[in-house]
């Protein structure tokens, strides 16, 4: 049987008069929702900031992650540092210094690669493409590939574990809104492609129900000379998304979403204008991650929400608690010093909880649940 939310409306005591605009004086707001920012809410005014914890025990507390401190590198993205992980979803760090002599194929679900740093060449069942810095790769499942390293690549890889990666619903933007189908790139079959068709023996390493099998080939099994269709490969720089915004509302994640897999969202964060409306809220506002577990990948500029956090860390809000915006952010939470954000940054919310594993943990910052205290 399917249900329907309750639809009623009811407001007790001082409010603003919409959602992230003129509080109520010495008023901070939080969210509280369904179904991350896409069901039903309710917005609180209260006297103080529920981020302003003196202690916080237990394992919904926010943590975080720097991935440059993972020193060695991979032969194959299948022996890469697995960090979070649920039923649905594996998330995991490659850093590749060296070309992969082999090819893989993930029989789990399709791959979505980030590359955080570093230039490479594709090669796969559908043609050679180049890959560089802030790009994304979406690999469908069961597709063989290998990487030829130009210079040293950081990945974050995120696989849609016995499930797909589907596009979010425009609406009323329209198809050629925040991504353009135009912008994206696929393989081709071209002269670099051609070049490595070969009779010598090649291994394949098949992952399926996360146990890596062995083909071998006395040829290179690259070696189509056409195919025709509506399944591929497909890559899209950050640089190519516009970033919905509005001058008099700040926006909720879910309008960047970029990528749907099976119970968990990805959505990228580039840099665009703040709100100029001076009630306006101009950072993330409070709210609550009652549905979702949040994890948050940073790439490049400043994040201008954040203390303490630079390039190449991942953060994890599990669901639970409120988080926002930390302190020193809210001093510029109606006037910013620049006209634009300078942040990138990959989201990835996922509807069942995640697990972080070992490799995460030998990375971890564990004082980040601290830098939301106030300071005196």
């Amino acid at each position: 049987m399917n249900g329907k939310w309750f639809n009623f409306y009811k407001k007790q005591g001082k409010v603003a008069k919409q959602a992230h605009i003129g509080f109520p004086e010495d008023t901070y707001e939080r969210e509280m929702g369904k179904e991350g920012f896409f069901g039903p809410v309710t917005h609180f005014y209260h006297q103080n900031k529920h981020t302003g914890w003196t202690d916080f025990q237990g394992d919904i507390r926010p943590r975080a992650f720097d991935s440059n401190l993972f020193g060695s590198c991979h032969g194959t993205p299948w022996d890469a540092h697995v960090l979070m992980k649920n039923n649905n979803v594996k998330i995991r760090l490659l850093k590749m210094d060296t070309s992969m002599n082999h090819l893989v194929r993930n029989a789990d679900g399709d791959d979505l690669l980030f590359l955080h740093q570093g230039t490479a060449d594709l090669y796969c069942d559908f043609g050679h493409m180049i890959i560089k810095e802030g790009d994304y790769l979406m690999l469908p499942k069961g597709t063989m590939w290998r990487l030829e390293v130009s210079n040293p690549c950081t990945v974050l890889m995120v696989e849609a574990t016995n499930g797909h990666y589907q596009l979010p619903d425009k609406g009323l933007l329209g198809p050629n809104a925040i991504v353009d189908a135009a912008v994206y790139r696929t393989p081709e079959i071209n002269d670099a492609f051609k070049t490595q068709y070969s009779t010598d023996d090649w291994t394949v390493k098949v992952k399926r129900l996360q146990k890596i099998s062995t083909i071998n080939y006395p040829f290179n099994p690259l070696d189509a000379v056409g195919w025709q269709g509506d399944l591929m490969p497909v890559a899209l720089n950050w640089r190519d998304i516009s970033p919905v915004m509005s001058h008099r509302f700040h926006v909720p994640p879910s309008a960047h979403t970029t990528f749907l897999g099976n119970r968990f969202v990805i959505c990228t964060f580039v840099p665009r204008l703040f709100e100029t409306d001076p009630e306006a809220l101009k950072v993330p506002f409070y709210h609550n991650n009652d549905d979702y577990d949040e994890v948050l990948f940073y790439h490049a500029g400043n994040f201008f929400s954040r203390d303490n956090i630079h390039p190449g860390m991942m953060t994890l809000h599990p669901t639970g608690f409120t988080h926002g915006p930390h302190p020193k952010a809210m001093n510029n939470a109606f006037k910013q010093k620049n006209a634009m954000t300078e942040e990138v940054a990959v989201m990835i919310d996922t509807r069942d909880p995640l697990e972080v594993c070992d490799a995460a943990e030998q990375v971890e910052w564990p004082d980040y649940v601290n830098s939301w205290k106030e300071t005196k």
